[in-house]
């Protein structure tokens, strides 16, 4: 069975209340009751973890080795400056997929550029609670054709 670590950044655990507009009205914990019936249909187990500490996150990433498949890794704004955890995913070498409830190139020019990206085996973004979906099948996808 394929594990799957679903790692999530600063200030998600507010979603739902956090600007409604911008990141939807489901909460995270909602989010992940939806992945989690994915996953079980895919026969994939899928474990849930989030820090508003990038030192946390950085150490989860850590724990992900020999542990998980593959991460999906909503960093949140650690996305755009935090290259402790771009090379916390170069360091482990696990297939990471970058997720966005929001399309950040449609954004403040601030978040157009992921320091993540280029680190990551691909970047979705923009389908709110979809993405985390639509990430894990296209790693699941990617760990497939990796013969993996």
């Amino acid at each position: 069975m394929r594990t799957i670590w679903v790692i999530n950044g600063p200030n998600l655990n507010l979603l739902g209340l956090r600007e409604p507009g911008v990141y939807g009205s489901q909460s995270l914990a909602s989010i992940e009751e939806g992945l989690l019936e994915k996953a079980e249909a895919l026969g994939v187990s899928v474990t849930f973890y989030q820090s508003n500490h990038e030192g946390d996150i950085i150490d989860r990433i850590h724990a992900a080795l020999d542990h998980a498949d593959g991460i999906v890794l909503n960093p949140g704004a650690l996305t755009h400056y935090s290259y402790a955890v771009r090379d916390a995913i170069s360091s482990v070498k696990i297939p990471t997929v970058e997720v966005h409830l929001s399309n950040i190139h449609a954004r403040e020019t601030f978040r157009h550029t992921s320091v993540i990206a280029p680190v990551a085996v691909g970047q979705i973004a923009g389908f709110g609670a979809v993405s985390y979906e639509l990430g894990m099948m296209a790693l699941l996808r990617h760990l497939e054709s990796q013969g993996q």
